[in-house]
Order: structure tokens, then C-alpha cells, then sequence
């Protein structure tokens, strides 16, 4: 798979006080770009915890369900598109389905 992009993932484990996310993020990365998913339950036979919403989005939870990432998944042309990265309470703030 293709992600777009790690920008966004290094922006948020650069600031202080989530440090602690990037190990997670980063393995989860690596994960990601390994795969090859053609529909969501390819991706939910690797990620069982994953959470698929409606518009090709699924959550996926880091670091033992300290954070929340959110992606937007073209399966037909294999792309990931990272839609949010954030704790629970910034998570508990947007619709998940929009963002």
C-alpha cells in the first residue's frame, strides 16, 4: 500500500507530549506499506482491532488505545490516506467519517 502521509504522522509524534506514539506509529507504517489489502476484510484479517467506518475510513488504535489514527483507504489503487492523528479526547471531537 501507499501512504499519504507520513508528514502528518511525524508532526504529531514530534510535539512533546505525544513522544511517546512514535515507535507505534512507525511500526505501524512499516505494517501498512508491506500490505496488500483489496477490500476491507483483507485489512481486518491483519488488523483485527481496526475499526471500519462507511466512506472507505477505518480507525486503528496506537499504542495499546492511547491514540486514534484515521485513514481513508482506495483499495482498487492500493492508497491509505492518513485522515487523523490524535488522543481520544481530540478524537471524541470530530466525526470520523468527514475528516
Amino acid at each position: 500500500m501507499r501512504i499519504v502521509s507520513k508528514r502528518t504522522l511525524r508532526e504529531f509524534w514530534e510535539q512533546p507530549n505525544y513522544s511517546d506514539s512514535q515507535g507505534q506509529l512507525e511500526a505501524w507504517h512499516d505494517e501498512v506499506l508491506k500490505a496488500d489489502w483489496s477490500s476491507p476484510q483483507e485489512l481486518k484479517a491483519q488488523f483485527g482491532n481496526a475499526s471500519v467506518l462507511q466512506d472507505s475510513r477505518v480507525v486503528f488504535n496506537i499504542k495499546g488505545n492511547d491514540y486514534r489514527l484515521i485513514v481513508k483507504i482506495n483499495y482498487p489503487y492500493r492508497m491509505v490516506y492518513v485522515r487523523f492523528v490524535g488522543t481520544h479526547k481530540m478524537y471524541d471531537q470530530i466525526d470520523a467519517v468527514t475528516i
